[in-house]
Parts: C-alpha cells; sequence; structure tokens
C-alpha cells in the first residue's frame, strides 16, 4: 500500500553524494515528517512513496528534485565591514537572516582583502544524491497534527524544546 498524503512517516536514512556520506540519522533519532507537506525534498518523498514498514531501500534524488541546480548568479560580492568580528576563511558555513525574514544559509568562497564572495547555493545545489532509506512507521496523523501539519515527534513544548526525547539542538536528552 502507498504512503497517503498527511500520513506521518518515520524515516532511517544515510545519503551520499557520489561516495561521500553528506548526511545521515542512521543509528540516531528517525526524521519524522508529514508526507505530502514539503517537508523533505521532493525527489525523496516521490522515492519511497511505495515502500512499506520495514523496507529498505537505494533511492536516487536527481539534483533538481533535491536542492535543485547550482545557479552561478547566486554569488554576491560585500564589504568585510559586514562580517566584524567574524575570522572568515574559504568554505565555511555562515547562517544569517533573509529579506523574508528566514534563516539563510552561505557559504564563504573567497576573502580578498577588503570583500568576501559568499554563494547563496545550498551546499548540495546541483548534485544527484543517493539516499538508502528505510521506513520505520508509517500511520495516520491525530487531530492535532492534522491541524498543524507538524508530527508529534517534531512538536514544541512551551520552553521551546522538543517533545520526542531527542536532542534537536534545544538542549533536551
Amino acid at each position: 500500500m502507498a504512503i497517503e498524503e498527511n500520513q506521518i512517516v518515520s524515516i532511517e536514512y544515510e545519503v551520499r553524494d557520489g561516495q561521500d556520506v553528506v548526511d545521515s540519522n542512521v543509528g540516531g533519532a528517525p526524521l519524522v515528517f508529514m508526507f505530502g507537506k514539503s517537508q523533505v525534498i521532493p525527489g525523496l518523498e516521490s522515492g519511497i512513496a511505495h515502500m512499506k514498514i520495514g523496507e529498505k531501500s537505494d533511492v536516487l534524488v536527481k539534483a533538481a528534485d533535491a536542492y535543485g541546480d547550482y545557479n552561478d548568479e547566486a554569488k554576491q560580492e560585500l564589504p568585510c565591514e559586514q562580517f566584524a568580528g567574524i575570522d572568515l576563511n574559504p568554505g565555511m558555513t555562515l547562517y544569517g537572516q533573509g529579506e523574508d525574514g528566514g534563516t539563510v544559509q552561505v557559504t564563504v568562497m573567497a576573502v580578498n582583502g577588503e570583500t568576501v564572495v559568499i554563494d547563496f547555493n545550498h551546499p548540495l545545489a546541483g548534485k544527484d544524491l543517493m539516499f538508502t532509506v528505510t521506513i520505520n512507521d508509517v500511520r495516520d496523523p491525530s487531530a492535532a497534527e492534522a491541524l498543524s501539519g507538524i508530527p508529534a515527534e517534531n512538536a514544541v513544548d512551551d520552553s521551546g524544546c522538543c517533545g520526542s526525547g531527542g536532542n534537536h539542538g534545544c538542549g533536551c536528552h
């Protein structure tokens, strides 16, 4: 039976760019998301749509269905003073606030005396990715999950901390 839109899916995954593992949750907390709500990259979602609980498979996700094609025009040269207090090195990742208020990730490409060249492309843009995925669980959402679109495992309590018992960057264990 295919995974249906709005179901809560729990997966274990490892993702490779060629032979290099670039991300993995194997041995850690599963990735839990609501299917069909753009909470994971589209190619991964379509690649697991017909998998069943307990099934493990390799899913090739083309760049266009992952983090998009690499955009050569997504680079910008900025004055060094905009990065005051930061010891800049090529290859380092910085996070800032975008015009829409959301978090923006950039990579420092070069430091040229008075200017810094940054790249707004996602580090995996332009890359085909191979996911090894195991479906841990598929379930219907609770009423609260259906309303919010947020799986209970990813919910944040009033203290701003996740309720899953895992450490998701909020200091809870």
